[in-house]
């Protein structure tokens, strides 16, 4: 009995110690600088009070923003251990009237995450709310001759906002000038970091919008900055082309011509705000499958799709980075979204990923590829958090995974940058996985149990993240999965071993050790991670 209370009070101190260290990672300094992205080598960095920042992110459900759900939402974010929220702000709230504007909801989130320590990324739900204009203020919605939506091609009204109507870009314009300007005024100290211009814009149930005024556009000849030798090129269109969409694009006109008009409103919008208050600012992505390439009568016409991205970085220069919102299923699938919205132009961001255990996983993926966040979508389980067990076991996943991150989210956010890090996550074969470290080989084996033959993982969750900090040394994470080294080069075939391999935490920079593991905990095939993260220093060296 003796043991097991002493294994707690342990587990206890050491789970105090994370939760300590994480809840100041971000008090306030002196630092007044904007919070920005920068670049080196293709690599990114997302820097807040003037440092790397990791965004720890959770996003609520879309009509939780309001004053009596925020409750909820708090609770969501102290069980997840999250150092960013990501919340709506409601154009209908905004501006009930036109030209009358109520900033009272701005007032609320901004003082409420500064109780909690956290800082906000604030999501525009303006024109487009997945592809339709249901947030609109009720005296737009009323006036649909002014503000109209999308004809299709039958002729048929679609429910989606029109990208050609000048009226709602102007609306728009005004609207969210408004909003960044407050925000400058009133948050001089950083609590917002970053915006979402929009939400999944685009048009389901037509490719494009075939009104009398679009039409004309779409006959008239392609714009020059998309004729641009490099655009053509990542297009997969010959360099020389030139003329009407159909001309030059083919039987993908009808869905460039779209990605281009809703880029270019939201361009407008950006940029006006940026104007105001230069915030970074995204534009998040209804995906479509990344393997296939469909038709756009599949999916979402117009957003940022991986195909169309050329075409948005050069419609929408203000937008700073485009943001996958990972919905799909499969290790393939996934893995190939966030290669693909890894780009030397294109930071990488995941601000919506489906609250499911198995997405847990590919946190760590995203912090291989340099990216600068991670966040769940509908954290507080849309305004039921009733039942406090039901809460944490739902969140727990990443709960887990950013109570191991927060006491180290600058030292992991430098390292994303300096392309330290690597990972690997189980597919749904559990097969054994690895990891190059220029002088060492990681096996990962994905499961449970001592040797070569593990217990699979029922639920394909295993994942192992390795940072290198020197030659022979390493900082590595995980869940359900163990590993053992293999020298490469000019060491390859020489004996080995374990030099020291260390449970601890980071703590202002500096690793703090808890134990040193040997004997069974570094025997019978290497280290091993059971179903909870743990943060391991191993250091290794050639007999």
């Amino acid at each position: 009995m003796r043991k097991l209370i002493g294994k707690k009070a342990q587990n206890m101190f050491l789970l105090t110690s994370l939760l300590f260290a994480g809840a100041n990672t971000f008090a306030q300094t002196n630092d007044t600088s904007l919070p920005k992205l920068i670049e080196k080598n293709s690599r990114h960095a997302f820097l807040v009070d003037g440092k790397p920042f990791l965004m720890l992110g959770g996003q609520a459900h879309n009509s939780s923003a309001w004053p009596a759900l925020m409750p909820g939402v708090w609770k969501s974010v102290e069980a997840m251990h999250l150092n960013t929220l990501e919340v709506p702000l409601y154009w209908e709230q905004i501006e009930p009237q036109a030209g009358k504007f109520d900033f009272s909801l701005v007032d609320t989130l901004l003082t409420q995450a500064r109780q909690h320590n956290v800082h906000l990324v604030l999501l525009w739900f303006g024109t487009w709310k997945n592809g339709s204009n249901h947030y609109m203020p009720e005296w737009m919605k009323r006036d649909a001759e002014k503000y109209p939506n999308i004809t299709g091609k039958t002729g048929k009204p679609i429910d989606s906002p029109s990208p050609h109507s000048k009226a709602t870009l102007d609306a728009d314009i005004k609207a969210f000038s408004a909003v960044m300007h407050y925000l400058k005024q009133a948050d001089t100290q950083h609590t917002v970091i970053m915006v979402q211009v929009e939400n999944e814009p685009g048009s389901w149930d037509t490719v494009r919008d075939y009104s009398a005024r679009a039409q004309k556009l779409f006959e008239a000849d392609v714009p020059p900055e998309l004729l641009k030798p490099a655009i053509l090129k990542a297009l997969n269109i010959p360099e020389n082309s030139k003329g009407t969409w159909a001309k030059v694009f083919g039987e993908r006109a009808d869905e460039y011509f779209q990605a281009w008009s809703i880029a270019r409103f939201i361009e407008q919008v950006a940029a006006a705000g940026k104007a105001e208050y230069p915030l970074p600012l995204y534009v998040n992505v209804a995906l479509r499958d990344p393997l296939t390439n469909p038709p756009a009568t599949h999916y979402e016409s117009g957003g940022a799709t991986d195909n169309v991205i050329p075409i948005w970085k050069a419609a929408a220069p203000s937008i700073d980075l485009l943001a996958p919102d990972i919905y799909l299923s499969g290790s393939e699938r996934i893995l190939k979204v966030i290669d693909l919205y890894t780009r030397a132009d294109n930071t990488l961001f995941v601000p919506e990923a489906g609250l499911v255990a198995d997405n847990a996983k590919y946190f760590y993926e995203v912090l291989a590829h340099g990216g600068i966040g991670f966040s769940p979508f509908g954290i507080d389980d849309n305004g039921d958090s009733s039942n406090d067990d039901h809460l944490a076991e739902r969140l727990a996943p990443f709960a887990d995974e950013y109570t191991m991150a927060a006491p180290m989210m600058r030292e992991l956010a430098q390292w994303a940058f300096d392309d330290k890090i690597k990972a690997v996550v189980e597919h749904e074969d559990g097969a054994e996985q690895s990891i190059k470290l220029g002088a060492w080989d990681a096996v990962i084996k994905f499961g449970s149990g001592r040797g070569g033959e593990l217990k699979p993982n029922t639920d394909h969750n295993g994942k192992a993240m390795i940072v290198s900090l020197d030659k022979n040394k390493f900082i590595m994470t995980g869940t359900n999965c163990r590993v053992t080294f293999r020298p490469l080069g000019s060491n390859t075939d020489k004996a080995w071993q374990y030099l020291k391999v260390e449970e601890g935490w980071y703590e202002n920079g500096v690793f703090k050790s808890l134990r040193i593991l040997n004997g069974d905990e570094t025997d019978w095939g290497g280290p091993a991670i059971g179903d909870k993260p743990r943060v391991l220093q191993i250091s290794l060296v050639v007999r």
